[in-house]
């Protein structure tokens, strides 16, 4: 069977006997063309199966309308609400997103970013992998000045925008809502410190300590990629301490890692928050499943997505400029939930 030929502006122009121009501006929805004279162009271009050149448009233009996304990982309830914000916000502005997920692994995201690149789009949002070190590999998208957005897991460049939360705050919030209920062996359990999300919830975490005189203790730190796994071997270590040395709280950096824990504890017959409170981080639906839910910190992926999005278009019209928006920081709010509460009349 023969391909088809694609149509052009010159084969509707031929059907209606009108010229290209005129066509090509109708497409366009150009005011100088009649509305009636539109529709007949519009819907001729239906019945032909016309397709707009947007690569040789592109190419006129210098935009493409396109912005890329890089993502650690798709199958996360926080960047699923982050994407469904980024999504309806482009949306809004006619602009398409290219998505990929970098899998946490900074080969792949170096991958993606060489793709992004050469897919010309006009600038991209990413937030970075679990074991990237640095992004000299976004170098050429500051070379030609093309928009960087950082996002939830952020690295401070005077040329890039960052959306995040007061991660610090936040971690200091939840340390001292644990401390206030008479814990004062608190574990925490983080994430790799190459990310400042991790390193700054850590640093939130020592700083309640210290302002409420508690000495640092290294032996409570648990470093992990905080997979459910990574719950599950944390409650392996608690459970090997002698009781003497067992926490009696855990600060979780994520909800995944937190429930995990949880749920090897009580198969144990740790009673919980009684022996051990237990306080996470995201607000992720699991938080709410399991018994008894979760002590969180929430904060809303939706704006997250949504507020970079707009950060980023609102660069490409020239209304803002990275140079001097280099910082904007989200609301995340302390959820208590029955799993920290010692203190049962608080």
């Amino acid at each position: 069977m023969s391909e088809q030929k694609e149509i052009t502006i010159y084969d509707i122009a031929k059907h209606l006997n009108i010229s290209a121009t005129t066509v090509s501006r109708g497409l366009k929805n150009h005011p100088a063309i009649n509305k009636n004279t539109r529709k007949k162009i519009a819907d001729t271009a239906r019945e032909l199966g016309y397709r707009s050149n947007t690569f040789a448009s592109s190419l006129r233009s210098k935009k493409t309308h396109t912005i890329g996304v890089i993502v650690p990982r798709l199958n996360s309830n926080f960047m699923s609400s982050v994407l469904a914000g980024m999504e309806d916000a482009a949306s809004r502005e006619h602009y398409n997103l290219i998505i990929t997920q970098s899998l946490e692994k900074r080969e792949k995201e170096k991958a993606n970013v060489h793709t992004m690149f050469n897919k010309r789009v006009d600038g991209l949002l990413i937030s970075l992998a679990y074991d990237t070190e640095n992004i000299q590999h976004l170098q050429p998208f500051f070379n030609k000045g093309i928009p960087v957005v950082f996002f939830d897991r952020t690295y401070p460049h005077s040329d890039s925008t960052s959306v995040l939360i007061d991660n610090f705050q936040a971690a200091y919030d939840v340390t001292k809502h644990l401390l206030d209920n008479g814990c004062k062996r608190i574990m925490h359990l983080g994430g790799n410190m190459l990310r400042d999300v991790y390193s700054e919830r850590l640093r939130g975490y020592k700083k309640a300590l210290q302002d409420h005189k508690i000495p640092f203790d290294e032996k409570l730190i648990y470093i992990s990629n905080l997979s459910e796994q990574a719950g599950l071997e944390a409650a392996e270590f608690i459970l090997k301490m002698k009781n003497s040395n067992k926490p009696d709280a855990v600060f979780a950096a994520n909800d995944t890692a937190a429930v995990h824990c949880m749920m090897r504890l009580k198969m144990e017959g740790i009673k919980i928050p009684d022996a051990i409170a237990f306080a996470g981080f995201n607000n992720d639906p699991i938080s709410k499943v399991i018994e008894p839910n979760l002590t969180t910190v929430n904060y809303s992926g939706y704006q997250i997505g949504e507020v970079a999005i707009i950060s980023l278009i609102n660069h490409l019209k020239g209304l803002s400029s990275t140079r001097t928006t280099n910082t904007i920081v989200m609301r995340a709010d302390l959820i208590i939930r029955e799993s920290s509460m010692k203190n049962k009349s608080e």
